[in-house]
């Protein structure tokens, strides 16, 4: 159902019908392993981790802290992988994603576990307004139309002192060659056509777009691939996987 990402007849911008359709598509295998999402619980392993080393490290935003535990706004949350990740380590979360069937997924996993996650079938531009503490835009940015409104979209959620957690693919040769050519075609991690190469985001086009909306850069870091497994980690190099952490400073009286 696609009413919800349309604005006078038109797709929103972090939305797209092919898109959304593939991932309907997926949906009932998401919590599958060993099945088309293999990936996805390979980089949870990774990026949960991470995203909690960041919010407890010291941060150069000379201000309080926010009070915990942080209210989480996980947009494009998928069948809820990243949203129970959160959820499991006592974060009030918010999953949001277009895709109608990748909410009913998430909603009966998240029961079937014990877990109070307030999963909407909706797009961040419909989202009431509200801010968020922490927010995370994880392995969404190449999937929508236009990356900078949707990063402007996102980075207007984060609270004052908040962050924002953004992971995403370079556009490289080297990540053509790792994302779509090794991954989707010689390794098979991935289902063909799940990237498109145009749409890939280069780490100073996200940093502008989310500095231009006031949020501070605080942290890059690569994120390297072993396709058996497939296992990944921490890198230097953000030629093709990458994680950009931001925060908004407290407003200054």
């Amino acid at each position: 159902m696609l009413s919800d990402a349309r604005r006078d007849g038109h797709l929103l911008p972090s939305t797209d019908s092919t898109e959304i359709a593939a991932f309907n598509k997926l949906a009932e295998q998401w919590w599958d392993p060993t099945g088309p999402m293999a990936p996805l619980h390979g980089l949870n392993q990774l990026r949960v981790p991470y995203i909690l080393e960041q919010l407890q490290a010291p941060s150069d935003v000379a201000n309080p802290e926010p009070a915990t535990p942080y209210d989480v706004l996980d947009i494009g949350c998928g069948a809820g992988l990243l949203s129970e990740g959160m959820a499991r380590h006592g974060y009030s979360v918010t999953g949001i994603d277009p895709a109608e069937r990748n909410i009913a997924i998430a909603r009966q996993h998240a029961t079937a576990h014990g877990l109070d996650i307030d999963y909407q079938h909706t797009v961040i531009e419909h989202l009431p307004a509200r801010q968020f503490a922490v927010v995370l835009n994880m392995e969404v940015v190449e999937h929508v139309p236009n990356a900078e409104a949707f990063l402007a979209d996102s980075a207007a959620r984060v609270a004052p002192g908040g962050w924002l957690f953004i992971a995403t693919i370079n556009r490289t040769l080297a990540a053509f060659l790792a994302a779509i050519v090794g991954a989707e075609w010689l390794f098979n991690l991935l289902p063909r056509g799940t990237h498109r190469w145009q749409q890939f985001v280069k780490p100073s086009e996200v940093r502008s777009a989310c500095c231009r909306a006031g949020l501070i850069p605080v942290v890059a870091q690569g994120v390297a691939v072993n396709p058996i497994g497939p296992r990944f980690r921490l890198t230097r190099y953000t030629g093709v996987n990458y994680m950009l952490v931001f925060r908004r400073p407290f407003s200054v009286e």
